[in-house]
């Protein structure tokens, strides 16, 4: 007897339509961090992604929906992770810890997104740009609570200015050197080298800030 062919499932279709649709996803982080968003075609996404045709449009309608999905996607899970980090910390110095390590997690992890982000923000419609505005704005705000949890001498404004130093030094460094911290040991040494740069830069900042106050007393 010939050999039964596979029954379709609606779970069997429905997990290679997730599967398609994460393949372009990948295709287009991969391209857009390559090339810039405005040099890549839907076309080019789908041929890399092994997905072609009709197929592509039944997962996304243009590249600005692909665009969305990775810079809202990836905004919406930064502070989700944030406030996850916070909730489960058992004190505000916990706190503070835990989030360099999930930015490091970020920074290091998804480089592509980050350079994306600095360079093609603009290319989203207005609505997803104010959903990625607010996103950002509320997981500085959860970076300038905690450090004033921790030092609660520490002005909220320099607070604010210490979270974007640090999203600064943390978000542009993996990237320069990705080609150096291809290896894990590479990646295991770049890490410790940032976050001993980020906390050193914090408390640097706080000893600044109480001598600042200190001569107004």
């Amino acid at each position: 007897m010939p050999p039964e062919t596979p029954i379709e499932t609606p779970t069997r279709r429905s997990r290679q339509k997730s599967d398609r649709r994460s393949a372009l996803l990948s295709a287009a982080e991969r391209l857009m961090a390559e090339k810039g968003f405005a040099a890549v075609r839907l076309e080019d996404i789908g041929a890399a992604a092994g997905v072609s045709g009709p197929a592509i449009y039944r997962h996304f309608p243009n590249k600005e929906a692909l665009l969305v999905e990775l810079l809202v996607g990836i905004s919406t899970r930064l502070l989700a992770g944030a406030r996850s980090v916070v909730a489960e910390a058992d004190d505000p110095v916990a706190a503070l810890t835990g989030l360099i390590e999930f930015h490091l997690d970020f920074a290091l992890g998804e480089s592509d997104l980050i350079r994306i982000q600095d360079r093609d923000l603009a290319h989203l419609p207005a609505s997803a740009q104010r959903q990625v505005r607010r996103a950002q704005r509320s997981y500085v705000e959860i970076w300038v609570t905690v450090q004033r949890e921790v030092h609660p001498d520490l002005a909220e404004a320099d607070a604010r200015l210490m979270a974007h130093a640090v999203f600064g030094l943390l978000n542009s460094t993996p990237h320069s050197m990705k080609p150096l911290a291809a290896k894990e040991a590479d990646q295991g040494r770049s890490r410790d080298v940032l976050r001993a740069m980020t906390m050193a830069a914090l408390s640097s900042a706080d000893h600044h800030t109480r001598s600042a106050v200190g001569q107004y007393q």
